[in-house]
């Protein structure tokens, strides 16, 4: 049954089914992959989650496995204006410069424009007859394909880096002492402050001459190097 089936194709049909069969059993295997939670960077860890968070950060993963990852930034020195890590803007794809950073060959889009270019010429060719136009047809959706995967992972990456804590942000923001903050301006304590939906820690000091204890109401008013924070009670 197969066997004549497949002897009544043309060399372009047989050529198209070969080209889309495959590559369609590959991208329901990708789409399965990414439901299930694989091929996702950084997997199992919530970048929300930022309790604890105080220029050394412990993570521990939900396992058997604990990982402690000690992260230094004292190298970032926010108010210097060097060591600074500059925004990324994804753009949106409206300009020129914003298609630019699309990036159209990933495995992902080359499997979606031999998937796409395989049914379209099928059904191109069946419907014609014509071999050319089902080609040019073919390559057209393909390419628009690939096209529309690069622009869904352009916006994926906009929606990570706009959810990404940019530290200089905190200026001026409200948060509570929770570990004493002497008031001799070097010694460090820690506050919890609010950055948008999410309560963020970080060591702070004050220039104040006096010490704030826990749960005092202060304002971030400066950003020191390691991202230590000055606050002053409100």
């Amino acid at each position: 049954m197969f066997t004549e089936w497949w002897n009544s194709l043309e060399v372009i049909e047989q050529v198209l089914w070969c080209v889309a069969l495959p590559s369609t059993l590959i991208l329901i295997i990708q789409c399965i992959m990414i439901f299930l939670g694989f091929g996702h960077d950084g997997t199992g860890v919530n970048p929300s989650d930022t309790s604890g968070f105080d220029g050394s950060t412990d993570i521990d993963v939900s396992t058997d496995v604990d990982i402690s990852t000690d992260i230094d930034v004292s190298d970032i020195d926010v108010g210097s204006g060097h060591g600074d890590v500059p925004d990324v803007n994804y753009g949106d794809g409206s300009s020129l410069h914003d298609v630019g950073t699309l990036n159209f060959f990933t495995l992902q889009g080359i499997i979606t424009f031999f998937c796409v270019f395989g049914w379209a010429g099928i059904v191109t060719y069946t419907l014609t007859k014509l071999a050319v136009l089902a080609i040019i047809i073919g390559i057209v959706l393909g390419l628009a394909s690939m096209y529309g995967v690069a622009k869904v992972m352009q916006l994926s990456k906009k929606l990570a880096q706009n959810g990404t804590l940019n530290v200089k942000n905190l200026l001026g923001a409200s948060g509570t002492v929770y570990l004493v903050i002497p008031g001799d301006g070097e010694s460090k304590g820690k506050v919890n402050v609010s950055s948008g939906e999410r309560l963020v820690e970080f060591d702070a000091i004050t220039d104040g001459g006096e010490t704030l204890p826990d749960g005092t109401e202060v304002r971030v008013i400066d950003i020191r190097g390691g991202n230590v924070l000055v606050v002053e009670k409100v």
